[in-house]
């Protein structure tokens, strides 16, 4: 899929909103630094409801929202290195309830994540530019696909 701009990564993050399947997944970002993961995380919790900031995890390591009838956890990898941290911050605990996870720099957690119902990955390429692919790894993860068709902002 191409997001042309921002607008793109919008629709993208409501269409995804919809789908009943979202609310109990596992969703992995991959991406460089600045290739729209939070950016994406954010149009998508505003999607879902989420009122007021939304800011990245990076030095918490997870943000956690509630919603009516549904709990998300926003999680940003990027800073994490000692695999203690995730016992004892009770992060399997986070993933073996129930919501909504999102996981940015889940490599960093290699080894201790569970798989991923969908990964995305973002790629930058020239200014606003995305290009971002999807891979499901579950019958949920292949609910969440999106459809085939690039997403662009209209003129």
């Amino acid at each position: 899929m191409l997001w042309a701009d921002e607008a793109a990564c919008t629709a993208t993050a409501r269409a995804l909103a919809q789908r009943p399947a979202l609310r109990e997944a596992f969703i992995e970002l991959h991406g460089t630094l600045g290739a729209g993961k939070t950016t994406f995380v954010r149009h998508l919790l505003q999607a879902l409801g989420v009122q007021g900031r939304i800011k990245s995890p990076t030095y918490a390591v997870m943000e956690s929202y509630e919603l009516p009838g549904l709990n998300v956890s926003h999680f940003d990898f990027y800073r994490f290195k000692d695999p203690q941290e995730f016992e004892d911050a009770g992060f399997r605990d986070v993933f073996a309830s129930g919501g909504l996870k999102l996981a940015e720099w889940p490599e960093q957690a290699a080894g201790l994540l569970p798989m991923p119902d969908l990964r995305m990955e973002l790629i930058p390429l020239d200014g606003d530019e995305r290009r971002v692919t999807f891979d499901a790894y579950t019958t949920r993860g292949l609910a969440l696909l999106p459809d085939a068709e690039p997403m662009r902002a209209s003129p």
